[in-house]
């Protein structure tokens, strides 16, 4: 009877441990790319790139996702936001999804971090370097030579759009969300407001840091969300409470991380890296996509998007509700169900 007992006490540990997060390798991974040289020439020393994955891999190899970060956001925040997961948007019951977090994150190399390059020592990198750095983690160090597809959000979705241009035959399927082939100048002018905010104060000591990432807040919520939606879910009274709590969530950054991703964001063009003109790529792209904006998206203007749609024929859906650039998360649920309907219908190419 003791024996039974231990069995069945082993069995049930057993069974605890492949169903739990553990077993799908939510843990950071890092992988050591030596002295990198991007594309300017400069040199990030011991580059190192963070990335979890989630679900298994196939024995083909033939089900793997790649889901890039977006504004220093990391590989833990598309896990615990539901965005990856069983049944989740990036269903790891289904298919192999590699989170990998973008340089300048603060896991990956960063002016954070780095050992030998902090703070504004550390040499400015591109969207297409992150994307370069990607395809090392993805061929050299996992040892997979194709993908199934690509979701990215944000700046992970001009990641993927990036993708798209520098390895086109590398994946079946790409999905990006709430992006921009380029930005427009409100774009630009946006952005260097909060790099202006940064630039202005960040120099100098931990004061002046928090007090630059304030303003940064007061920037960035003002054009995450709609006008009607602040409106309707922060009333006057419960305003100090809510301008406190969204500066206590962006001070939690550096400001030379957040610095250096922005003007990697702001260099960001398709067009002008691949050498082609909007119509050369249309006819250079053989690749199913999904292109999703949100209709009131103030933080990103959706107008070169939806160009972009028209231009390479590609299947598109849009966010309608007022939640502005967040719409990803307001409307997680009805989101999630197109991506996976989109993944698992057959590819036209």
């Amino acid at each position: 009877m003791n024996f039974i007992i231990r069995i069945t006490t082993m069995v049930l540990i057993i069974i605890y441990f492949l169903s739990s997060k553990a077993f799908t390798k939510d843990i950071s991974s890092f992988a050591e790319l030596g002295d990198y040289t991007l594309e300017n020439g400069e040199v990030i020393r011991d580059c190192i790139l963070g990335y979890r994955t989630f679900g298994n891999l196939n024995s083909d190899k033939s089900n793997a996702v790649l889901f890039p970060t977006w504004l220093v956001g990391t590989s833990k925040d598309l896990s615990d936001l539901g965005i990856i997961g069983q049944g989740k948007m990036a269903d790891s019951s289904k298919y192999f999804i590699i989170a990998v977090d973008a340089l300048g994150n603060g896991v990956s190399s960063s002016p954070s971090n780095s050992k030998y390059q902090q703070g504004k020592t550390f040499p400015q990198f591109t969207i297409n370097d992150i994307v370069k750095t990607q395809y090392i983690l993805i061929t050299k160090h996992l040892k997979i030579q194709h993908l199934f597809g690509i979701i990215g959000i944000s700046m992970g979705g001009m990641t993927t759009l990036q993708w798209m241009v520098s390895y086109p035959g590398f994946m079946e399927k790409a999905v990006a969300i709430a992006a921009s082939p380029r930005l427009t100048s409100y774009d630009l002018l946006l952005l260097q407001a909060e790099l202006s905010a940064i630039e202005s104060s960040a120099i100098c000591g931990e004061k002046e840091k928090n007090n630059a990432m304030k303003t940064v807040a007061a920037i960035h919520t003002l054009h995450s969300r709609t006008p009607a939606y602040i409106l309707t879910n922060t009333s006057l009274d419960k305003f100090p409470q809510f301008l406190s709590s969204t500066e206590n969530i962006i001070m939690k950054y550096d400001p030379y991380n957040w610095a250096w991703q922005l003007k990697a964001i702001m260099n960001h063009d398709i067009y002008k890296k691949s050498g082609k003109s909007e119509e050369q790529i249309a006819k250079f792209l053989k690749i199913n996509n999904l292109l999703i904006w949100a209709e009131q998206d103030n933080m990103i203007n959706p107008e070169p998007l939806k160009k972009f749609a028209d231009l390479i024929n590609s299947e598109t859906f849009v966010l309608k509700g007022n939640c502005g650039h967040f719409a990803f998360l307001c409307e997680i649920d009805m989101l999630s169900e197109r991506v996976k309907r989109f993944f698992e219908k057959r590819n036209n190419y």
